[in-house]
């Protein structure tokens, strides 16, 4: 058969994507400018760069799946943007991590993953200054890694912990690096439109070969292909089109393939299988991941089946070890996308799967090796074994290769700071004397003419280093004594990690029973003794210092309830006072923790601590536990438990069709985008009409149904429309800013306009300039401010028509204004980056002032938590809608900053402030997304998104009078879509909804009636805050005044705690409650199926 006739058993293969219930959902992932792939895998983990600044790690287990907490543990371990990150090929829990900060760090993530934070890593490299660029490891020496910063390439030896090869040759930044197969030599290409070849073993200049590669500056990838003599990269040619070339080292200068693609703007991510010549380009921001194979001969690619999905932020191959090859998976793709990582499986059809397909998997490089980095250096060249992965060739048959996470491949014969003394598992505090009786035992042994096990390790660490390190370390105890084999170099192997914790446990156990750790004075715990720098005591003291404690303020009706595996383990002197409970001042109930307040809590600790005898000493401070429940008195549980709102499961339900305005027509779309677009209150709504004249059209939501075909009546201003309002306290008053500088106040009339106008009431000439937008003051009336294009801000009495204040300050556009909940400060976003803050009445300059969005496109800002906060949204380099979170008194950098998607519609906010929701949309969106703004960490917590069956464009929300509390409603807007205008209604699901929920509707503000008049507000004589009323319906009980939690029963558990399994008595009661509440909406009836049944005498039972 001829070669070109020839198939391939890889062309058919079909991308496979799973339900959203097995990928990896709810993160929060951002844009980053960086050269790497920013997701990496190994059999075991897989990471990503998590949060927008992309500073933390988070790293799941491979076949992880399900929503993901905001508080889940990450890698916290760098300043700024992580850059790149690759695992080990040999240890599946070894991770680098590049960044930013001009540092490498190396982490081990534990077998079981990650349970808590990590914030300290296993060794740092620093690159002196320079952004670290791109990170890798060796592919046949272990314990090898590089690293790329600006020009300069760099090898580490981790054993040693030393730089043992640096080369600054490249005159610009290196954008992408790849290793042969083989490991003999490196592929890179630079900023300077090169590629070159690579070998740091040469001698004189360690650059073999260099060729011009593709002409942008912009960012280039290459990769190896396998062990062949050719390397492929991918990036920009001259004219922005996106380029893939293939390239044999035989004949360097000379392309062998040359394939140009599109003209879109995200980089290449070339990854390839050399086991399959399976190469699969990702683009970053592209929604297709392409696939094609690899020849040695023309056509050299041959594309195959393309998959589309979501939006790519990064992607990464999962080694063949982990595959599914009984399924005839050939190779996975992690996609990482803005808040999912799905799996893509590519599978080749077969008829059955029943079997082991030898002929798609050919043997594939394993994961040990004897090479080590000092032996690779010194020329040594050693192919890493190859291995089957037919699971009848395994040694556990059909079960999964077991990944390997250890022993690490590190020595501790250095006196720098190495990683077997930061693995290795120290004795607890107390039991320093095992130390000298095991190193005497081991000497007895040898003496016997037995050979003795290997001794303990000892780390002697340099002052100068790290004086908190351990400086003895003992990992042998005498009931679990092994010889520690020693490899042909010297190395000395470790224990695995799963023995390593055995015996830190045992001897934690040991020391637990005889010293009391939580009673040692701050003198103990000094930064140089003993007792502080054990590894036992630290992890103690900072579990107990982040405890979290419920305060008054933040008490439910219901108590909290923590699962069994956050409850904090008993000490073994514990047991007897606790046998009936298993957590200090908790109720335990089915083996949960119910919270209790933390003063209550905190007496019964200290009632304990006193017939336990260990708080009469009178001379000693307080204990480190009753110092943290001190420190710990206004956390909320939050930070343990995560962000849990009343409103996470919010609904939007549009209104019926009979309430719905239809048949619109003539919608203008040449609206500025510093305005909404969109006005209303709760008698009528204003749209902008297309045609000259600004026409507004004025619609009464009285009389709601299908328009009448023909002429629409309007309001016509004469001059283009830039920004139009309702007057907050006068229903029947419109201000209209056109684009000759000139504000129009118009009234409409009872019953709504019946022909076209263009009389306004009223006209102020504000500005000489275009007007970007207008704002009512939110308390006092008849006062109005303007911004225009020559960069002021005005204030106006309305009732007199005269310019009251004027603020400067700004160097570009003015974006958006927003007034404070109080009305005395004002804050604005500007096209020049930054955010300001105004005091109008005081002074015309901003009294403070800090960093926006960099994006300028647009911007909208807005104050949330009674004028804690302000939020702002807008764009970041690269487009793409994000949430920004200030603190109102700093401004220098956000509290937090989350992202959405790329669109250029800017995201217009709405906050509610009596939930403390937060609705953004866009124009020409069909989603409305909904957060909850806190006053602590994350400071922006994600609810459940309206979407919508339409795209709309404009969305308005009415006072909260106007809310039906009865039905659980507690924001309503209106939509304007393309020819309709209809009801949107929020609402909580409760299930008793017939009574006010008062813990959803606290007195709110009037914001519908004016609290001051204009005079008062300008003279700055009476800054009155706005009334509040409750919005309970007459006729309604409140949801607390039935639903109290009974004190006294959790009073008395708290003193007699119950039996482990037993139910309180409040729970009994709750639980007849709900029987009784289930029962009366049952049908049921007390008469039987045999009392209709005809019977017989009872003299005939006698017969």
């Amino acid at each position: 058969m001829a070669w070109r006739f020839k198939a391939s058993k890889y062309k058919n293969a079909a991308p496979i994507v799973p339900k959203a219930e097995a990928c990896v959902r709810e993160i929060c992932v951002g844009s980053y400018q960086t050269y790497g792939n920013n997701i990496a895998a190994s059999a075991a983990f897989m990471a990503f760069n998590w949060e927008h600044t992309g500073s933390s790690v988070a790293v799941l287990p491979l076949d992880d799946c399900g929503r993901k907490s905001k508080t889940m543990p990450l890698l916290h371990g760098h300043t700024d943007t992580v850059t790149d990150l690759k695992f080990s090929p040999f240890h599946d829990g070894l991770l680098a991590t590049a960044s930013q900060d001009c540092l490498v760090k190396i982490w081990h993530i534990p077998e079981k993953g990650l349970e808590q934070s990590l914030s300290d890593p296993e060794a740092v490299f620093s690159h002196k200054q320079r952004r670290v660029e791109t990170v890798g490891f060796h592919p046949t020496a272990d314990g090898m890694m590089y690293s790329t910063a600006a020009g300069c390439v760099a090898l580490f030896d981790l054993r040693s912990q030393k730089e043992i090869f640096s080369n600054n040759e490249h005159p610009e930044v290196i954008q992408s690096a790849s290793w042969r197969e083989d490991g003999t030599v490196l592929a890179t290409s630079c900023k300077d439109k090169c590629v070159r070849i690579f070998d740091p073993r040469a001698a004189g200049s360690p650059i073999q070969m260099l060729a011009e590669s593709h002409q942008s500056i912009k960012d280039s990838r290459v990769v190896w292909l396998g062990g062949q003599s050719r390397i492929l990269t991918t990036g920009f040619d001259a004219a922005r089109l996106r380029q893939v070339i293939i390239r044999d080292i035989r004949n360097f200068g000379t392309p062998e393939k040359t394939l140009e693609l599109d003209c879109s703007t995200g980089i290449l991510m070339p990854l390839f299988d050399p086991d399959t010549n399976m190469l699969f380009l990702a683009g970053k921001g592209d929604t297709t991941i392409n696939y094609l194979e690899i020849t040695d001969k023309d056509p050299y690619l041959i594309e195959g089946l393309r998959h589309t999905g979501e939006q790519t932020k990064g992607a990464c191959l999962v080694p063949k070890r982990a595959l599914k090859v009984m399924e005839a998976e050939v190779n996975r793709v992690l996609q990482l996308t803005s808040n999912m990582v799905i799996p893509i499986m590519y599978q080749v059809p077969r008829k059955t799967y029943r079997d082991f397909h030898a002929d798609l998997y050919p043997e594939t490089t394993g994961y040990k090796t004897e090479l080590i980095a000092s032996e690779w250096l010194n020329g040594s060249n050693q192919a890493v074994p190859k291995m089957n992965l037919d699971p009848a060739k395994r040694e556990l048959g059909d079960e999964p290769i077991i990944p390997r996470l250890g022993p690490k491949p590190f020595s501790s014969t250095t006196g720098d700071v190495s990683f077997d003394k930061v693995f290795a598992v120290p004795l607890a505090p107390g039991s320093h004397e095992n130390i000298s009786s095991v190193g005497q035992e081991s000497s007895v042994g040898s003496a016997g003419g037995e050979p003795a096990p290997a001794p303990a390790i000892a780390a002697h660490v340099q002052p100068s280093a790290k004086p908190d390190l351990i400086v003895e370390i003992e990992i042998k105890k005498k009931n679990e004594r092994e010889t520690i084999a020693t490899a042909g170099n010297g190395v000395q192997k470790s224990l695995t990690t799963s023995e390593r914790r055995k015996i830190f446990e045992q001897n934690s156990e040991s020391s637990e029973n005889s010293t009391e750790g939580e009673d040692r004075t701050d003198a103990d715990l000094r930064r140089f003794s003993s007792a502080r720098s054990s590894i036992a005591e630290r992890r103690r003291l900072y579990e107990n210092r982040s405890k979290s404690q419920v305060d008054e303020k933040a008490q439910s009706p219901v108590p909290l309830r923590r699962e069994p595996s956050k409850v904090e383990p008993l000490k073994p002197n514990q047991q007897q006072p606790q046998q009936q409970s298993n957590v200090i001042g908790g109720t335990c109930v089915d083996g949960k923790r119910i919270s209790v307040p933390e003063g209550k809590l905190l007496e019964e600790h200290r009632q304990q601590r006193g017939n336990n005898g260990a708080a009469n000493a009178a001379g000693l401070k307080k204990s480190a536990t009753e110092a943290a429940f001190s420190a710990a008195s206004t956390k909320r549980t939050s930070t343990v438990f995560g962000k849990v709102s009343k409103f996470r499961h919010l609904k939007g339900t549009p209104g019926h069709k009979s309430t719905h305005i239809e048949n619109l027509r003539n919608l203008s779309r040449q609206i500025p985008g510093e305005c909404n677009g969109f006005h209303a209150n709760h008698e009528r709504v204003a749209v902008p009409l297309s045609g000259p004249g600004g026409k507004i059209a004025i619609f009464e939501l009285s009389r709601p149904g299908r328009l009448p075909d023909g002429v629409i009546p309007s309001l016509v201003n004469g001059s283009n429309i830039m920004d139009f309002q309702w007057d907050p306290f006068d229903a029947q008053r419109l201000a209209v800013a056109c684009d000759d500088g000139i504000v129009k106040l118009w009234h409409i009339a009872e019953g709504g306009l019946s022909e076209p106008t263009n009389t306004p009431a009223g006209e102020l000439t504000a500005h000489l300039d275009k007007i970007y937008f207008i704002r009512f003051h939110p308390l006092a009336a008849d006062v109005l401010l303007t911004a225009s294009y020559d960069m002021t801000i005005k204030l106006w009495d309305l009732r007199t028509m005269t310019e009251k204040c004027s603020l400067t300050g700004h160097s570009d556009q003015i974006f958006d204004f927003a007034w404070s909940p109080c009305g005395r400060l004002g804050a604005t976003v500007c096209k020049d980056g930054k955010i300001r803050v105004y005091n109008p009445r005081k002074s015309e300059m901003p009294i403070r002032e800090g960093n926006g969005p960099v994006g300028t496109r647009g911007a909208r800002i807005t104050w949330a938590v009674e004028g804690q906060y302000i939020v702002c949204t807008g764009f970041d380099k690269v487009s793409e809608r994000q949430i920004s979170v200030y603190n109102a008194q700093k401004l220098s950098a956000p509290l937090n900053t989350a992202s959405l998607d790329v669109s250029p519609s800017i995201l217009i906010p709405y906050y509610d402030e009596d939930s403390s929701t937060l609705f953004v949309t866009g124009k020409g969106d069909s989603t409305i997304y909904c957060y909850e703004i806190t006053d602590e960490e994350p400071y922006i917590c994600p609810l459940s998104h309206h979407r919508c069956t339409s795209l709309h464009q404009g969305l308005s929300f009415l006072t909260k009078n106007h809310c039906d509390v009865a039905s659980v409603e507690f924001s309503k807007a209106y939509r304007l879509t393309n020819t309709t205008i209809e009801p949107l209604s929020f609402t909580v699901p409760r299930i008793k909804s017939e009574l006010f929920q008062d813990d959803l509707f606290p007195p709110t503000r009037i914001t519908w009636s004016a609290t001051l008049s204009a005079d008062d507000w300008f003279a700055s004589n009476n800054d009155k805050a706005a009334p509040k009323i409750s919005l309970k319906p007459e006729g309604m009980e409140t949801l607390s005044s039935i639903q109290q939690v009974p004190v006294q029963h959790v009073k008395k558990s708290l003193e007699q705690p119950a039996q482990f399994g037993q139910k309180s008595e409040y729970e009994i009661n709750k639980q007849q409650e709900i029987q009784k509440s289930v029962s009366a909406r049952m049908e049921y009836t007390t008469k039987l199926e045999q009392d209709d049944m005809e019977g017989v005498d009872e003299n005939e039972w006698q017969e």
